[in-house]
């Protein structure tokens, strides 16, 4: 499957760093309006699957296909970035400073916040004919997702919120592998599997995704979910967003880009 091994693939991941902090402030917008969009679809689509099936390890199995189509077309997830970008720092390379990475940053949250919730109000849109009757199975069950994934932590105060942290940083720790599974393989069917295993076990445990979130806690609002924007946003999102960038950077970009480029043997060739 025309593996690169890993000193080839990390070069990668500080080039592709480097790129998005020198994009365009419209490219970088459209880019995570559609990762954002997309994998809101995704996220409906297991959903869907564990609700006709009976099984969440079956929505856990479909879930990549979204993550998978928006890499390879080229949109990029905040999870994604929080990893990719201080690489280019850490690299040193030419121009690249923080505020550079902050800005990427805040345009691809703001690009995924706003395909989410495109998708969100489309879809609670579809399952209530319009907000005129209740919504049927599956924005149900979205709503008490939310319902759990907020209150469910609240209840527990600073240790439910330390736990949201933690299984935001579990979550992009195998997401960012998932994003370093894209570049690992030079053919679509390698780059797929590579993507596909990390994605699907992060769904599977239940692990806390912020742009995920951004989908599915206003869908569930909106259709009379039993929590607040507030409780969203404290017992979930921010936790959720630091627990990603933490989780990413530290068991995934600097752990690669520390042993097969900063601390690799350099041997001469005699």
């Amino acid at each position: 499957m025309a593996y690169l091994v890993p000193a080839e693939f990390v070069t990668k991941m500080v080039d592709a760093g480097e790129s998005k902090i020198y994009m365009s402030t419209r490219d970088t917008l459209i880019r995570g309006f559609m990762a954002g969009a997309i994998l809101s679809l995704a996220a409906v689509f297991a959903v869907t699957a564990s609700v006709m099936t009976g099984s969440p390890l079956v929505g856990a199995m479909l879930f990549p296909v979204g993550f998978c189509m928006l890499y390879l077309l080229g949109f990029d997830l905040l999870t994604g970035v929080f990893m990719l970008t201080p690489l280019a720092w850490l690299d040193k390379r030419p121009g690249v400073t923080l505020g550079g990475i902050l800005r990427n940053w805040g345009l691809v949250f703001v690009g995924n916040f706003l395909g989410a919730l495109t998708v969100a109000f489309m879809m609670a849109f579809i399952f209530t004919y319009g907000f005129s009757v209740p919504p049927n199975e599956v924005g149900e069950k979205i709503g008490h997702i939310g319902e759990a994934r907020t209150l469910g932590y609240a209840k527990y105060g600073l240790m439910g919120w330390l736990t949201i942290f933690i299984r935001g940083m579990l979550c992009n720790w195998m997401v960012s592998t998932g994003v370093v599974g894209a570049m690992i393989s030079t053919t679509v069917s390698g780059k797929v599997i590579a993507m596909w295993m990390p994605v699907m076990l992060f769904f599977a445990m239940t692990f806390e995704h912020s742009v995920v979130n951004m989908f599915l806690f206003p869908s569930g609002l909106m259709m009379g979910g039993n929590f607040s924007i507030m409780d969203y946003f404290i017992w979930n999102e921010i936790p959720v967003v630091l627990g990603n960038l933490v989780g990413g950077l530290a068991f995934t970009g600097l752990t690669l880009y520390a042993t097969h480029v900063r601390t690799a043997p350099k041997r001469k060739l005699v």
